[in-house]
């Protein structure tokens, strides 16, 4: 059963926004705003030296944000997100020495350029995605013509077997050796692609759900996503596509 508090936070509106609150965090006198909202309203306010309400202008912590949104270590708003370190920082940690030489942008804009960053990788991948099953359908077409030869040369050296002996049948399992060898071949293939699009869709599948859902808790695991590799051989993989046909008209 939802409790009257869960169903007030789907029903309610962010005073701020407008919209339908997303991440509710209360402020001490008990109003909601969307956490991402809050987020950016305190840091304006903490410019300004005054930390209250948006509504009734009563004071707040700024832990009312929740876990992930306040160093631990300070008991202050994270303000900053650190690139090489991968890690939040507030006010203070920032004049850690450190973290004086590295990238760091504010929360707020770290989430804009790593779901960026995100959105643009996830929808190459979708394109590579798209070549490798192209090229699998090629390998696929190959394959079955090689097992319909195949075929045929099996029966044809059945019936000659029939009228010749056997120091006048090597020519022929010569042959079908290299046939059986070709199709070897394609299925080793054809079973590679298959695993390099199972592995480049699970990334895809990542990548996307986390765009979605990025906020300064997932900063790192986007960091980490971005860092994380495709298949090894996938260039020489796509280097094997053949050009598509034509357009019809």
């Amino acid at each position: 059963m939802v409790s009257l508090q869960e169903d007030r936070q789907e029903e309610a509106v962010c005073p701020i926004c407008q919209e339908h609150l997303k991440e509710a965090v209360s402020t001490d006198c008990k109003h909601l705003f969307c956490r991402v909202c809050l987020a950016q309203h305190m840091e304006k306010a903490l410019a300004s030296g005054a930390l209250c309400c948006p509504l009734c202008r009563k004071p707040y912590s700024e832990g009312v944000l929740g876990e992930g949104y306040t160093c631990h270590k300070h008991q202050k708003r994270f303000q900053r997100f650190c690139e090489k370190s991968k890690c939040l920082l507030c006010v203070e940690c920032l004049e850690s020495p450190e973290h004086q030489s590295h990238s760091e942008p504010t929360i707020e804009n770290a989430i804009s350029h790593y779901k960026e960053r995100l959105t643009r990788r996830f929808r190459k991948l979708r394109k590579d995605i798209g070549e490798l099953q192209r090229l699998k359908a090629q390998e696929e077409e190959k394959l079955q013509a090689l097992q319909v030869d195949c075929g045929n040369h099996k029966l044809e050296a059945e019936l000659v077997s029939q009228h010749q002996n056997k120091g006048q049948l090597d020519i022929i399992p010569q042959q079908q050796l290299g046939q059986l060898e070709d199709t070897s071949a394609e299925e080793a293939r054809i079973l590679e692609l298959s695993k390099a699009i199972a592995q480049i869709s699970l990334l895809v599948t990542d990548l996307e759900s986390t765009a979605k859902e990025l906020d300064a808790n997932t900063l790192t695991t986007a960091s980490d996503l971005l860092k994380r590799s495709t298949p090894k051989n996938l260039d020489e993989l796509l280097s094997l596509l053949a050009p598509a046909g034509p357009v019809a008209n």
